[in-house]
């Protein structure tokens, strides 16, 4: 898909200069600024990406693994101050 984007005569420049020295298109400039924003923003920017944050979330709200709860047994020992 095309679109056109308008800058500035010393912005343009700038940007030539920049994928000149970096041996890199305007597009490839212009891909990685995007993509940039995209990240900054929280956007997955490809179906991979997407994956991966998914899979954090699920992470994330998983419950955790807690301890064995303790049996009463056990509790009304220690309290006494000794082992069982």
């Amino acid at each position: 898909m095309r679109k056109l984007i308008e800058f500035d005569d010393d912005t343009f420049d700038k940007l030539k200069q920049l994928g000149r020295d970096r041996m890199a298109t305007l597009q490839e400039l212009a891909d990685e600024a995007f993509a940039d924003l995209l990240k900054k923003h929280g956007i997955p920017i490809d179906l991979k990406d997407a994956l991966r944050r998914s899979a954090r979330l699920q992470e994330a709200t998983r419950p955790q693994d807690r301890a064995k709860p303790r049996t009463t047994a056990a509790n009304a020992a220690r309290k006494r101050g000794r082992k069982r």
